[in-house]
């Protein structure tokens, strides 16, 4: 089997490629390459072939002779959305449901499709939200441009094309090119370079989350995952008991940094952003596949770990090699135009 991993290097895909490489998996990444130079550690495994391009860009040719294809590339979340609306449906959505037909028309066989759980908006946090009866309501341009996409590309599913979309929660953990823009991995980050976590809410709205790992593990399980499991399906990406309170995220950096501050400032009072996702689909439908290992406990061990090797400083938190926003605005000062993309 052959497979092209799009955005391979961002957070989620310098880690699989690492993982898929590790375990011997014939691949090739596909990147544009805004967040090339945004490391913090050195890339383990580079046994892989790398292309560069715009998936805005893509030909057919680009795919020959690809049996299966990891869709990671997007802008990768509400603050990057808010950037450029306009740009967000353009990458997010319409390159996403080309690729898709592109996919087709090249005889691919497998399109594993990362969506999110953007997707279900505010809810009552009363029952956890399951993938097929709990209501769609996506607020943002981010969280709209992955829904119009994931129900557009499922379309073309048939006997001979198999797409799956994955809903990750909101991912934490160790990548060599880390995103400090993302609730734990800032929290601890916070703690470890300045001693303080600040909590803007009162802590009680909910988040589901899940490791980097665990999520590489849900995709390389489709991967191996027979048809009959996978087809025409979309899976909420967690773990049993997943979904936590702010105030519990943030104890567990305080854990993970010892000595560190906690101040809930509650300036923002109830956050509105609150939901509780069902993961019993993916864990129990794959079963066989996803095994996943990781708790808040083991990744912010993990994290502190990282953050002692590499001498993390509050100018990497909160600079451009961590923060998706800052870099992008950083390269549009530099080298990118209006539409993102590169100048000659």
């Amino acid at each position: 089997m052959k497979i092209l991993v799009t955005g391979n290097l961002g957070y989620v895909g310098t880690v699989l490629s690492e993982e898929l490489a590790t375990r011997g998996y014939n691949f090739i990444g596909l990147d544009v390459g805004f967040y090339e130079d945004c490391l913090l550690g050195k890339i383990k495994n580079k046994n892989f072939n790398q292309i560069y391009k715009d998936i805005r860009d893509l030909e057919e040719n680009d795919l020959e002779g690809i049996d299966c294809i990891i869709h990671l590339a997007a802008l990768s979340n509400d603050p990057l959305g808010a950037l450029n609306e306009k740009l967000t449906y353009d990458i997010n959505y319409q390159a996403t449901v080309r690729l898709a037909e592109l996919s087709k028309k090249m005889n691919v066989k497998k399109f594993i499709y990362l969506s999110s759980l953007s997707i279900y908006g505010i809810s009552n946090v009363d029952e956890e939200l399951d993938e097929y009866k709990s209501i769609k309501n996506p607020i943002t341009a981010y969280a709209k441009a992955k829904w119009m996409a994931e129900q557009e590309i499922h379309k073309l599913s048939d006997d001979k094309f198999t797409i799956v979309s994955l809903r990750p929660s909101t991912v934490f953990g160790v990548s060599n090119r880390l995103r400090s823009d993302i609730v734990f991995n800032n929290l601890v980050g916070c703690a470890f370079t300045t001693n303080n976590i600040e909590i803007k809410s009162d802590g009680t709205p909910w988040r589901p989350i899940v490791h980097i790992k665990d999520l590489c593990e849900a995709i390389i399980a489709c991967i191996k995952a027979p048809k009959n499991i996978i087809f025409n399906q979309a899976f909420n990406v967690g773990i049993k008991n997943g979904n936590y309170t702010v105030k519990e995220i943030a104890e567990a950096a305080q854990k993970a940094v010892p000595g560190s501050k906690l101040v809930f400032t509650g300036e923002h009072g109830s956050d509105s952003r609150t939901y509780k996702i069902s993961f019993n689909k993916i864990i129990s439908e794959l079963k066989d596949y996803y095994k996943p290992s990781w708790d808040l406990h083991k990744g912010g061990l993990e994290l502190t770990d990282f953050f002692k090797k590499v001498s993390l400083k509050e100018s990497d938190f909160r600079g451009f090699k961590t923060n998706r926003l800052e870099c992008l605005k950083k390269k549009l000062s530099e080298n990118l135009d209006v539409n993102l993309r590169f100048r000659s």
